[in-house]
């Protein structure tokens, strides 16, 4: 039997499956990856409206209400990019008490 490959984790959903607690592995990647995901989305679409509330802002012409809705707009960007970094600043905290990881392990670069 040819083995699933999970591309999300690396591994082979065979080889999660065979391991002692094969439930309890399965969903704690799950759940890390879940996590990764739900963090890299929220700080692609900050950077998105940021820019768009930047290009409201270029092409706001002067009106006062295109300023408002595009600082606004900036605004909520900023607040939520903070929110993504204090989010992942308590993850790290809570696998450092616990002793657990929770997001997926050391960051490595795609190289050429």
């Amino acid at each position: 039997m040819d083995s699933i490959t999970n591309l999300a984790f690396k591994e082979t959903l065979l080889d999660i499956l065979a391991g002692e607690n094969p439930g309890e592995v399965f969903l704690g990647k799950l759940i890390g990856g879940l996590i990764d995901l739900l963090l890299i989305v929220a700080a692609i679409a900050t950077i998105f409206l940021l820019i768009i509330g930047g290009i409201q802002w270029i092409f706001s012409g002067g009106d006062k209400a295109a300023i408002e809705t595009a600082r606004g707009r900036i605004t909520a960007a900023l607040i939520g990019l903070i929110l993504v970094f204090i989010t992942w600043a308590i993850i790290l905290l809570i696998e450092q008490f616990l002793g657990i990881t929770i997001i997926g392990g050391p960051i490595t670069l795609p190289t050429l």
